[in-house]
């Protein structure tokens, strides 16, 4: 078993990004529970507007993390080009969390603070959390291109 990342190289390194893309958004959705949570009980804002302000700053956190830890090894391809693609990614993934709170409160008519939780929280950051790791991989933080084996330029006999 401790030859698997030699033996398997391409998984052992989806299984750390997937460790570390997962400690990162476990710190982004402790900040992002917290401010939706004191939004909507201490501040007494709607819905979807505590669900987006505590967003917002798990965006932040989560950035940070992502960029400089766990797709550390992954190509850089702009400061800039990464955060629109970053913010543009996160976008998508929240319409998916209030999506799912968007329904429970306003179609099902399930609004209290555990069904609330449950809808934008659990399914919406879940469903959510799904589409980022994806869209990072794929297309925020793509993997460094191939080097040639011959740097010299000189076809290869």
């Amino acid at each position: 078993m401790r030859d698997f990342p030699a033996r398997r190289p391409g998984l052992a390194k989806l299984a750390r990004e997937v460790g570390k893309f997962g400690s990162v958004g476990a710190v982004a959705y402790a900040v992002q529970l917290g401010t939706t949570n004191l939004l909507w009980s201490v501040a007494g804002a709607a819905p979807l507007t505590g669900q987006v302000v505590g967003t917002l700053c798990s965006i932040a956190v989560a950035f940070v993390g992502n960029r400089f830890w766990t797709f550390s090894d992954r190509a850089r391809t702009g400061y800039g080009r990464e955060t629109v693609l970053f913010l543009t990614m996160n976008g998508v993934g929240m319409l998916i969390q209030l999506a799912c709170l968007g329904v429970s409160v306003y179609v099902l008519d399930l609004d209290g603070p555990l069904a609330r939780n449950v809808a934008g929280n659990v399914v919406g950051v879940g469903l959510g959390t799904f589409f980022r790791f994806f869209s990072y991989r794929t297309w925020v933080f793509p993997e460094q291109p191939e080097r040639p084996e011959n740097p010299s330029r000189e076809p290869v006999p």
